[in-house]
């Protein structure tokens, strides 16, 4: 099985990135493709930019890399209780190719943040506007407290409960 994995933040050090490649590496026998979308970084999506230059080959790379996979995985950061600006510009920049950015593949959809809200409010976003963009969502899952439930060294996920939610998500791929 093809998983392309992802975290929402540009962040060299993307908590997100981890997580989500974490939780793609749980899969079993996946061919796992890390993306980083700070190798996606595009001018700020507007209709006049579009009609005078026309959709970023970029915006295509990210939808071609979505289209390749079998599952997706992806960790939403949240940023003022929202999508960052880098995730939010490449994901309206590549449904202006196809408004099914997600072409009906099976995604898992994650999140975490240093604190204990684990950015559940950008989850519950993503998940309420998933089938507007044909994601066909297997579940969702917050890990509060990052840093108290990863082990950085390791780089697995400590905490127990999450990981048995994660596997029950896993199992409906």
């Amino acid at each position: 099985m093809k998983v392309t994995a992802f975290g929402t933040s540009n962040s060299v050090n993307s908590i997100n990135k981890k997580l989500a490649l974490y939780a793609a590496q749980q899969i079993s026998n996946a061919d796992v493709t890390l993306l980083d979308i700070h190798d996606f970084e595009m001018p700020i999506f507007s209709e006049a930019r579009e009609n005078e230059t026309g959709i970023p080959s970029l915006a295509h790379d990210f939808y071609q890399a979505i289209n390749e996979a079998d599952a997706i995985v992806i960790s939403f950061a949240e940023y003022n209780g929202s999508y960052t600006s880098a995730y939010k510009n490449l994901f309206d920049w590549t449904s202006r190719i196809d408004m099914k950015v997600f072409q009906n593949k099976p995604v898992i959809m994650l999140s975490t943040s240093p604190g204990p809200g684990g950015a559940q409010s950008v989850l519950a976003a993503a998940q309420g506007s998933a089938p507007y963009f044909a994601a066909d969502v297997k579940g969702a899952l917050s890990l509060p407290n990052f840093f108290d439930n990863f082990d950085s060294e390791a780089s697995v996920v400590t905490d127990e409960t999450f990981n048995q939610k994660l596997n029950e998500i896993i199992s409906t791929l």
